[in-house]
């Protein structure tokens, strides 16, 4: 498969797929006589893998481990489970913080009386 091929079966764009060859994520594919890049099934799904986990919002270093870990069937899931839940942990904080971000802007909206700009009770609790 070429390039593009392989970004539309992995449901991706050919410069990401570049991007992840170029920071070790995804190995570089044997080339062809004419020097394109030829990939494999295994690359699709090397891919794959990594958009589902960028969809779940893992870093590309958690990714990078997973791929490892992924990698070695016979070991123990133990480490995935770290990595794991730790991101859930961060999620779960984020959405904390996020709660908080909308009680805070709610009650700013609440307090809008629909003046002026210079009664802005929006603007007034932004300014310093």
């Amino acid at each position: 498969m070429n390039i593009g091929e392989s970004a539309r079966a992995a449901d991706t764009k050919t410069e990401t797929v570049r991007y992840y060859e170029r920071i070790g994520l995804l190995s570089p594919p044997l080339r062809t006589a004419g020097n394109y890049r030829d990939y494999s099934i295994a690359h699709v799904s090397r891919l794959s893998f990594i958009r589902r986990a960028r969809d779940l919002g893992f870093s590309i270093e958690q990714i990078r481990t997973l791929l490892d870990l992924a990698d070695r069937k016979a070991q123990s899931c133990e480490a995935v489970d770290v990595i794991a839940r730790s991101h859930l942990a961060e999620v779960k904080r984020k959405l904390t913080d996020l709660a908080a971000l909308r009680r805070e802007l709610d009650a700013l909206i609440g307090q809008c009386r629909h003046g002026t700009i210079a009664e802005c009770r929006i603007l007034e609790a932004l300014a310093p």
